[in-house]
């Protein structure tokens, strides 16, 4: 297997690409490449260019918003590439001066010497699992917030429900049959109420987040894929979230 001659790191956003260059050893030269546009297009232009010096890249960028297409796009070619952990990439203690440009030299930099700790791609597959997972979290905030907002309105207007429990079928008719003094508030009560109807029908998502991941896993049992993947997987805003 032929070594890698060069180390590309990439500072990767979502109109720009800022990309830095390491050759191979440590008295190798560290270099500033330049910015180009976030677009795949434009990343082949760079990939051509330094593959017709006779160099092999060996890419890195940091995991992020703009999720793992550049991986994709780069290994399907044939070439490597890490996407790197940000919260393990090692930090000089005291440098606060962040900008594209360092940020890309740091990478290259850490690439050439083997410090970046790189994350676990997911498949197609499992990616588009996790998003449907995602969009079930975010009904549910949403539906949260909506009886929330209800309620307020509710509570404010000095509507108070007397039977035993909230959101019951009994307490929906009752939200159904009420009317308000003033036509502006009736139609702060509707807009609430099918605002509340919309995040419920989202929330019937869940046959189709079934038949989903029984498809992932080849026809098996719903619950049981869902148990297998990766803990990885179910990393959200911040917080490990499992299924």
């Amino acid at each position: 297997m032929k070594e890698h001659s060069i180390f590309v790191g990439m500072d990767v956003h979502k109109n720009s690409i800022d990309i830095a260059i390491a050759e191979k050893g440590r008295e190798g030269q560290l270099r500033h490449f330049g910015t180009i546009e976030g677009s795949l297009a434009a990343l082949d232009k760079v990939v051509r260019k330094l593959v017709s010096n006779g160099q092999r890249p060996c890419f890195a960028y940091e995991a992020g918003p703009c999720g793992y297409s550049i991986y994709r796009h780069l290994t399907a070619k044939g070439f490597d590439c890490a996407v790197a952990a940000p919260s393990l990439v090692p930090r000089a203690s005291g440098n606060r001066i962040k900008n594209d440009r360092r940020d890309s030299l740091m990478l290259a930099r850490l690439h050439r010497a083997g410090e970046l700790t790189a994350v676990c791609v997911p498949h197609d597959e499992d990616e588009a699992l996790r998003d449907l997972t995602r969009a079930r979290e975010d009904a549910k905030i949403d539906e949260k917030k909506a009886k929330q907002r209800l309620l307020a309105f509710l509570l404010r207007s000095g509507n108070r429900y007397s039977g035993r429990a909230p959101w019951s079928q009994a307490h929906r008719r009752w939200l159904a049959d009420l009317k308000m003094p003033h036509r502006c508030q009736q139609i702060v009560l509707q807009e609430y109420i099918e605002a509340l109807s919309h995040c419920a029908a989202a929330d019937r998502s869940d046959p189709a987040a079934g038949a989903a991941v029984a498809a992932v896993s080849g026809g098996a049992s719903t619950t049981e894929p869902a148990r297998r993947l990766p803990h990885r997987f179910c990393h959200h805003r911040g917080r490990d979230r499992r299924f």
